[in-house]
């Protein structure tokens, strides 16, 4: 086809709107994208199904009910630390220090709770400004000096983590009473079977209300848009999904109120991302910063507000991680959970280039991570081999991130 040829149909809206109008031109779209380089979350859907089926294969355990169930509570506490990674990834930054602040929140919650007798709320409040806090001078120290975040974060690990250790005091350990409200929200309460179902629907409806919404402005703006059968079938397809998910887990515990919490924060971080001036704004950023500071962008403004948001997000998985454990010990936020919230955002589709990736990365990641810890588990192998499968499949997610990306750039100079 000629380069003429392909400029006229670029530029006839009609002929793309319609040329994506109904499933035959969705599924035209989707191996298109495909081709072009934008996976998104395709091969991590992909590699989830094939590890659940050898796990499933090896011990008919892993997809039981109850397992799920525990393996959905093990998410939540990595996951909302997650969360805040695939903030700083979608600029181009790092932080390493999230262990640390998590363990940092998690020593401040013991001691203020239990050895100082202090109200369980304002605790809370304490542990999450500390959090906040953290972020602020990272982000200060990023924009009014432009030390690289990889070593002001890496400072912060080692400091944070003596801070913790001096928080903690001697003892080195303190036990939460197991009838606190933090404890019983981390291992005991669950949601009633209408209130996941209530949460399914709410969910579904979020999802379809944002695809019209979406489809709306592309179509006023005269782009390619999904048409309401589409997305009344994607909605009627994702509600099935959950629901069936809903109904499975519903049969041994049910779903966990942390893990429910844990899915409000991604769907919340989400809409933050894709539906306000600031989302698009750390898209820009995370694009390219010259552009957007061209663009009238207030950079430093958006390196500030993500650092901030990233401590936070680990600081509360630090409280989730206390609550899981009912303790708080010089080894809490240490371990492999600084690498596993950072494997999680890579593995579940966020670019370590910036300006690519979604909330949900956080979920798809570490619910990788941890199948394939439950079902080493399940399978009686050593621990070793967890570190190396999880670091085999965390070099796979960036090898096919830079694939993706060359064969974007490919694209883009054709």
């Amino acid at each position: 086809m000629s380069t003429e040829s392909r400029v006229i149909q670029v530029e006839n809206p009609d002929d793309r709107l319609q040329q994506y109008a109904g499933l035959r031109g969705a599924v035209r779209n989707f191996f298109g994208r495909l081709r072009g380089g934008d996976l998104g979350s395709f091969p991590v859907i992909v590699g989830l199904l094939v590890i659940a089926g050898i796990f499933q294969l090896l011990n008919p355990n892993f997809l039981s009910s109850t397992n799920l169930v525990n393996l959905t509570m093990q998410c939540a506490a990595v996951g909302t630390i997650s969360i805040g990674i695939v903030l700083v990834l979608l600029l181009g930054e790092i932080d390493l220090s999230v262990g640390s602040v998590s363990g940092l929140s998690a020593a401040i919650l013991a001691v203020g709770f239990v050895q100082l007798g202090l109200p369980l709320p304002l605790v809370l409040l304490a542990a999450l400004a500390a959090g906040a806090v953290i972020g602020l001078f990272f982000g200060m120290l990023r924009t009014l000096f432009g030390v690289p975040s990889f070593v002001i974060t890496l400072a912060g690990l080692l400091g944070f983590l003596g801070l913790q250790l001096f928080v903690l005091g001697k003892t080195g350990s303190i036990n939460i009473p197991f009838d606190s409200p933090i404890v019983q929200f981390g291992q005991q309460w669950f949601l009633p079977e209408w209130a996941s179902y209530l949460l399914v629907a709410a969910s579904v409806g979020l999802f379809g209300g944002n695809q019209l919404a979406q489809s709306r402005r592309r179509s006023e703006a005269g782009l390619s848009a999904t048409s309401i059968p589409m997305i009344a079938a994607r909605s009627a397809g994702l509600l099935a999904l959950l629901a069936v998910a809903a109904w499975y887990l519903n049969l041994t515990r049910g779903v966990g109120a942390m893990f429910a919490v844990f899915l409000v924060l991604v769907v919340m971080t989400h809409l933050l991302l894709t539906r306000t001036r600031w989302g698009r704004s750390v898209f820009a950023v995370g694009g390219n910063v010259e552009a957007a500071r061209r663009a009238g962008i207030r950079v430093n403004r958006v390196y500030v507000s993500v650092f901030v948001l990233c401590s936070s997000f680990a600081a509360l998985g630090g409280l989730f991680a206390a609550g899981r454990l009912a303790a708080a010990n010089q080894g809490s936020g240490g371990g492999d959970v600084n690498l596993n919230a950072i494997a999680a955002a890579v593995i579940g589709g966020t670019s370590l280039f910036g300006g690519r990736g979604s909330a949900f990365s956080a979920v798809l990641g570490i619910f990788v991570i941890m199948s394939i810890t439950s079902g080493l588990t399940l399978l009686n192998l050593d621990s070793s081999i967890r570190y190396v499968v999880t670091g085999a499949v965390l070099l796979l997610a960036v090898v096919i991130d830079s694939l993706s990306r060359r064969s974007r750039a490919a694209s883009g100079r054709a």
